[in-house]
């Protein structure tokens, strides 16, 4: 049978046929879009609705900070208060601060006022005295003037024993003493050095501090040992201890000795001559202050009861230096404790104390009479 011709061949066939896969691909690729478009527009949207508001969020917030004026105080403010920046606190921390006192009425008032402001930066760390209900500007003025800074100065004269030192800085300072006591008594991050063997006695600096209100009291102590590690950094007290003969602590020893029974700085270097020759030939030092410091007194007579005392300090009965310092010398104390005068003395007397007056002699005789004009002087002949 033949084969009837329809009209049709195969290569029509594949040729339509090919047509047909390409649009069907076509179609595919056009779902797949429309897909990507459904899922991804959206998504797009969104991101650019956040990306509008955020930029009018931020717009509208800094229109807000510039149109509409946090609440604020008029006027420079009455009354008395005491605010104190700690270090490292940024400008909103001290708006906290200000605004918890009564300063300024709200934090954002000085924020504000601080941003207008170059010199903002510069406020220190310190405790100031402001007024209540102040404009917040204003209040940044005071804390940018120096003169509002409260300081606390605390002299501390040539001498002072511990005790007293301890007395003075309470007094000046409101720091409880019992709190400068114990620091005191337990002085391992004072920063004393080591010769000191733990004993303040004759290591805080007799100077004059400055104190910032609130200060701990272990900060005010270790600032006073700061200030002799510097003082005997500049005598060359280790070195030139060396020179004489002395250990540091030796030489601390004798420059509290000057101190105490010197009264002018000139005769100092005497003084220290009179001891140097005394532990020379192994003779006692016979010095009535350090008896007294044994005892707890003051004054410059020690009585017969105060002699018989049988402590380290007393040098009528022991031979040699007492086991530290009896005070807190200064500069020049220790200056003539490295460097002694030379001369024979081997006797001192303060004959007038009055009118700072000692006498020096290498004569036995001569001693006894400069005694006896120093208790004529004092009513006691």
């Amino acid at each position: 049978m033949s084969e009837i011709d329809l009209g049709w061949s195969d290569e029509p066939r594949r040729h339509r046929g090919g047509r047909h896969h390409h649009a069907a691909k076509r179609q595919r690729h056009v779902r797949r879009r429309r897909r990507r478009r459904r899922v991804f527009g959206p998504l797009l949207t969104v991101i650019l609705l956040f990306g509008v508001f955020g930029v009018m969020g931020f717009g509208g917030y800094r229109l807000l900070r510039t149109f509409v004026a946090p609440p604020d105080y008029a006027g420079q403010g009455s009354g008395s208060v005491v605010v104190r920046v700690q270090p490292g606190d940024t400008v909103t921390e001290i708006g906290d601060t200000l605004h918890r006192a009564g300063v300024v009425r709200s934090t954002n008032a000085f924020v504000r006022a601080a941003e207008s402001n170059p010199r903002a930066s510069s406020v220190q760390p310190g405790s100031y005295r402001l007024r209540r209900e102040m404009q917040a500007s204003q209040a940044l003025t005071l804390l940018l003037d120096p003169s509002s800074r409260i300081r606390l100065k605390v002299t501390i004269p040539e001498g002072l024993r511990v005790v007293q030192i301890l007395q003075r800085v309470s007094k000046r300072t409101g720091i409880p003493l019992s709190e400068l006591k114990r620091e005191a008594e337990n002085p391992e991050g004072l920063g004393l050095p080591d010769y000191a063997d733990s004993r303040v006695e004759g290591y805080l600096f007799p100077a004059t501090y400055t104190i910032e209100p609130g200060t701990p009291a272990d900060e005010v102590l270790r600032m006073m040992v700061e200030r002799f590690h510097q003082e005997a950094k500049d005598v060359g007290l280790e070195r030139r201890a060396r020179q004489v003969n002395l250990t540091p602590k030796e030489a601390m020893t004798v420059a509290s000795l000057v101190q105490a029974e010197g009264g002018r700085h000139s005769d100092f270097p005497k003084i220290s001559r009179v001891v140097y020759n005394r532990l020379a030939v192994n003779r006692k030092l016979e010095l009535d202050s350090t008896v007294l410091y044994a005892q707890n007194k003051y004054g410059i007579i020690a009585s017969d009861r105060d002699l018989r005392s049988t402590s380290a300090y007393n040098t009528y009965r022991h031979t040699g230096l007492p086991p530290g310092p009896i005070g807190s010398p200064g500069r020049q104390a220790m200056e003539a404790a490295l460097k002694p005068a030379k001369g024979d003395w081997f006797f001192f007397v303060t004959t007038d104390p009055e009118n700072n007056v000692t006498k020096f002699t290498d004569n036995v005789g001569q001693f006894q009479r400069f005694r006896e004009e120093l208790r004529a002087n004092m009513g006691q002949g």
